[in-house]
C-alpha cells in the first residue's frame, strides 16, 4: 500500500476515585498474546450479539490501481492507495451517544509516545467532540498488559504540550492518573463500555 501525497488541564473528580489497577489474578482468560484490536473486536461481537451497543472498526478506503488475475475465481491486488488519510479506528452507537475512538497499544513500558497519533485525527476527534460525541483513546501499554481508556478532554492537553515541543509522551503514571483503567476478564474480554459509562458521568458534569 502506498500513501499520496484550550481550555487548562484539570484532574477530573470522577476519575480520581476510579481503582487502580490491580495485580493481575491467576485466573488464565486466554488468548493474553492478542493485539488490542483483536480484544476490541471480541468485545464488540459481543455487545452486539448482547444488544448492548453497536460499534464497528472503521473500513480505510482503498483506491485499487492495479489487479492481477492468476486464476479466474482469484484476483490478487498488486498495488493500491489509501484515497484520503484515515481518522479513527472505531465508531458506533451506545445508549444513544455517539462513539468515536482511536486504538494504540505500544511495548514502551513508561510512556505513550504521541507520535503514534496524527494531527487529522486529532482534528476528526475535536470535531467529534465538538458535537457532544464520546470520543477517547484506548491505549494499551502491551509489556505491563494494562489498557487505559484516555478521554480526548484529558488528551488534548497532553497534545499541546506536544505540539508546543514540551514533551514527545504521556507517562505511564500520568496516563493512570487521568484515564480509566480497563482490566481483562471472561465476558467481554475487555470490558471498555464500563469505562465509557464513567466517562458519560463525568462528560455530563464537565459540559452543565
Amino acid at each position: 500500500m502506498n500513501y499520496p501525497n484550550g481550555k487548562p488541564f484539570l484532574r477530573n473528580k470522577t476519575q480520581d476515585g476510579r481503582s487502580k489497577p490491580k495485580q493481575h489474578s491467576n485466573i488464565d482468560y486466554g488468548g493474553r498474546g492478542m493485539t488490542l484490536e483483536k480484544d476490541i473486536q471480541r468485545s464488540n461481537k459481543y455487545y452486539l450479539r448482547e444488544g448492548r451497543a453497536v460499534i464497528h472498526k472503521k473500513p480505510t478506503p482503498v483506491q485499487i490501481v492495479n489487479v492481477h488475475y492468476p486464476k479466474r475465481s482469484k484476483a490478487v491486488i498488486n498495488e493500491a492507495y489509501f484515497r484520503t488519510p484515515s481518522t479513527t479506528d472505531y465508531n458506533g452507537i451506545y445508549k444513544g451517544y455517539y462513539i468515536d475512538f482511536e486504538a494504540k497499544e505500544t511495548k514502551n513500558k513508561t510512556s505513550f509516545p504521541l507520535s503514534n497519533i496524527h494531527d487529522h485525527q486529532v482534528d476528526h476527534m475535536q470535531a467529534c467532540y465538538l458535537q457532544h460525541g464520546l470520543v477517547f483513546l484506548l491505549i494499551r501499554f502491551k509489556t505491563l498488559n494494562e489498557v487505559y481508556l484516555l478521554p480526548f478532554s484529558k488528551f488534548k492537553y497532553f497534545w499541546k504540550r506536544y505540539k508546543n515541543g514540551v514533551k514527545k509522551s504521556i507517562k505511564v503514571e500520568e496516563m493512570r492518573e487521568n484515564s480509566y483503567y480497563i482490566p481483562y476478564q471472561y465476558q467481554p474480554r475487555l470490558n471498555y463500555l464500563e469505562a465509557v459509562d464513567k466517562l458519560i458521568l463525568d462528560e455530563s458534569e464537565d459540559r452543565v
